[in-house]
Formats: structure tokens, C-alpha cells, sequence
């Protein structure tokens, strides 16, 4: 069940985690990228943890809501936009309940992957933090989803060919690295699975 309090596990994990790797994440954006994925990741979910600790979220509305605004208003690049347009989703899917069942988290997360391949105009297979949350999520919904499958998941898209964003301009030469949104996205998910939400 998803609830307020292990919502806010959640993301403190997953900003814990980010902040942690922010050089490596910084570092996959290097090739392919303008090189600062990590640390405007990091600066916006340092901001977002400052945001829950200064006025604590009522409601799990409430959580995902601050770090929607969070991640839009402190963090460069694509990133922000498109995470925050996910958390804005799941907000809406969220419909104001307490809690959620693991069916209902599912279904969340669909909404906030469809409004990121809205926003970003992507599909699977492009080399974008997609082709991570489209398999992660369904894996989700069969109950399939573990730290191995998610790792399995980033390798796998450094032999695609990035053909949006940054990445797109370099052609072949982006073959052969990891997508740096795919690697936080999959920071992402390891959180939710070590959060409790779903046992």
C-alpha cells in the first residue's frame, strides 16, 4: 500500500541515492549530454527534501505535489520538466486518496510515464528515460520487479541509438553509453522497491 509516510520514504531514498551518485550520473551525461544530469538532479531533490521538511505534506497529494514544483523550478535542463510532468500525473491519478493498493501505484506510474512520452515526444527505443519506466512499470504490474531486472533495464539501453534530445545530435557515436535519465530513473524504482510501498 502506498501511503503518505512511505511516499516520503520514497523520495527521501530516491534523493538520497541521486545526491550519492550525482558525479557517475553527471558523468554517463558526459558523452552524450551536456554533463550535468547529476548535479541538477541532485540541487532539485536537495531542494525537495528542504521543501518537505520545511512544511510537511498533509496528504500524499501533498508529497507528490512538492516535488512536481520542486523538480520544475530547481532542476535544468529536460530533466525537470519531464519528471515533474510524472509527478503531476500521479498526482491526478492519485484522484486524493490515502492510500493505494500496489495495483493503484501501477496504474499511477502509467499515467506519469504517458505524460512524459507526451511531453517528450518520445517512444520506446529512442535512448530516453522511457525505455526504463515503460518495462519497470509493467514488471511493476506483474509483480516482476526487483534491483536486478532495473539494472538489466539501464544496461540496456546503451546499444540504442539516441534519436531525441541532446543525444540525437551525436547519432552512432551515442551507441554504446547508458542513458543517464534511465540510470536515475532506475534509482527511481530501486526506491520505491526498498520503501515498503509494496509489501
Amino acid at each position: 500500500m502506498l501511503t503518505k509516510d512511505n511516499a516520503l520514504v520514497w523520495m527521501a531514498t530516491f534523493s538520497q541515492e541521486v545526491i550519492a551518485n550525482k558525479e557517475f550520473l553527471s558523468e554517463l551525461d558526459s558523452p552524450i549530454g551536456d554533463g550535468d544530469h547529476g548535479f541538477n538532479m541532485a540541487r532539485g531533490l536537495t531542494e525537495t527534501q528542504l521543501a518537505l521538511e520545511a512544511t510537511p505534506p498533509a496528504t500524499l497529494t501533498d508529497v507528490f505535489k512538492t516535488v512536481a514544483m520542486q523538480l520544475l523550478s530547481k532542476v535544468g535542463g529536460a530533466s525537470g520538466p519531464l519528471y515533474s510532468s510524472a509527478f503531476l500525473a500521479m498526482i491526478k491519478a492519485i484522484d486524493n486518496k490515502d492510500t493505494l493498493t500496489n495495483e493503484e501505484v501501477a496504474d499511477m506510474l502509467q499515467a506519469g510515464l504517458e505524460s512524459v512520452m507526451m511531453r517528450g515526444k518520445a517512444v520506446v527505443g529512442e535512448k530516453t528515460m522511457i525505455d526504463l519506466w515503460t518495462p519497470a512499470v509493467l514488471a511493476l504490474r506483474e509483480g516482476s520487479l526487483t534491483n536486478d531486472l532495473i539494472d538489466t533495464l539501464v544496461e540496456a539501453t546503451a546499444p540504442l541509438k539516441a534519436t531525441k534530445g541532446r543525444a540525437s545530435y551525436l547519432g552512432d557515436r551515442s551507441i554504446g553509453h547508458v542513458d543517464p535519465g534511465s540510470y536515475s530513473s532506475g534509482i527511481f524504482f530501486k526506491a520505491l522497491l526498498s520503501s515498503g510501498v509494496l509489501e
